[in-house]
């Protein structure tokens, strides 16, 4: 596995947009970039502060985001923000150019795309839970200021949240954390693995596809197990139930030593299910957490894919560190 290198103060952050331009948002968007700024200098691409669920053509955005690997002034790429329709940029990535650069990119939701590639088909170690424009949200949360310690390479234990926010997806103004925080599962667990995983409504997609090289990934490191971590934006539970069994099927989950299911920011069922009967149904025998702090739902953990998770969990509490394992 392949860890490009931390940041340090002063570099530059590439900030492009792979997927929707941030130009709704402007104002949030600019106030999430002068956190940044204060420990590092930014560098946009052309198309993020469009207003538009698609920043540009396919072929301009995989563009535009691979030039950032081989500019010398960039240390590290943040995607601008999610969407719906970065799948269609895969074809157009040069990734021979990302893989003789490697940088840290960082995103969440749907960046995942990119992100699951470059680690389980390059061997690439990525961030998933924050977007450059994650970082406007008031107040400042500790799993932020996690983050950004991640980003220059302390690589802090997570500790689960005590309590989440009962306001309403997407919401103007503070949060309001005023509800406990429990990841339901097991009582107790300690375990290890590979860490990989994303938003689960991109991956579904990626399912027999040559991007989610997963055999190759799993065969890449036989003697170790992995932890899957799911971030779930809106699939009903049905949807998630499926997808889940056909991972199963597709042989993603030999081996494997734990998943964790992060709150679903707009939960939905056809037949009465839960999200957490889908995932007993579904992963029977393999231990598995949901209502995790993974994701869309305010206060999110950062994960590195391809690192080994070192996950300990007991009577609801989590506390997850990495491990940058070769």
């Amino acid at each position: 596995m392949q860890y490009p290198p931390f940041l340090k103060p002063n570099d530059t952050i590439g900030v492009s947009a792979p997927s929707a331009g941030v130009g709704r948002k402007l104002e949030s968007f600019d106030h999430s970039l002068t956190v940044l700024k204060r420990l590092w200098r930014i560098k946009e691409t052309g198309s993020v502060r469009v207003n538009a669920v698609r920043s540009a053509d396919a072929g301009t955005r995989a563009e535009e985001f691979c030039s950032l690997f081989p500019d010398p002034e960039v240390s590290a790429v943040m995607c601008a923000a999610g969407g719906d329709f970065l799948y269609e940029i895969l074809p157009y990535i040069d990734w021979n150019t990302i893989t003789a650069h490697p940088k840290w990119i960082m995103g969440a939701s749907d960046p995942t795309s990119l992100l699951f590639t470059a680690t389980v088909k390059y061997d690439i170690a990525t961030l998933y839970g924050h977007n450059a424009g994650s970082f406007d949200m008031i107040p400042f949360h500790r799993s932020l200021e996690d983050c950004l310690q991640i980003l220059q390479g302390n690589l802090i234990t997570q500790i689960s949240n005590d309590l989440i926010s009962s306001d309403p997806p997407f919401s103007d103004g503070p949060l309001h954390f005023d509800q406990p925080s429990r990841w339901n599962g097991p009582e107790e667990l300690h375990v290890s693995g590979r860490c990989i995983g994303g938003c689960i409504d991109v991956l579904k997609d990626l399912i027999g596809t040559p991007y989610a090289a997963v055999d190759t990934f799993l065969d890449r490191y036989p003697d170790e197990r992995t932890i899957w971590y799911f971030d779930d934006f809106a699939l009903s539970a049905e949807t998630f139930y499926l997808t889940l069994l056909q991972m199963k099927y597709a042989g993603w989950f030999r081996n494997t030593a734990a998943v964790i299911i992060g709150r679903v920011i707009l939960p939905s069922s056809n037949t009465g299910m839960t999200y957490a009967e889908a995932a007993d149904l579904a992963l029977q025998d393999i231990p598995h957490y949901t209502e995790a702090d993974i994701g869309h739902t305010p206060g999110a953990m950062t994960m590195i894919n391809g690192a080994v998770m070192n996950l300990d969990v007991f009577q609801g509490k989590a506390h997850i560190s990495f491990e940058l394992r070769s």
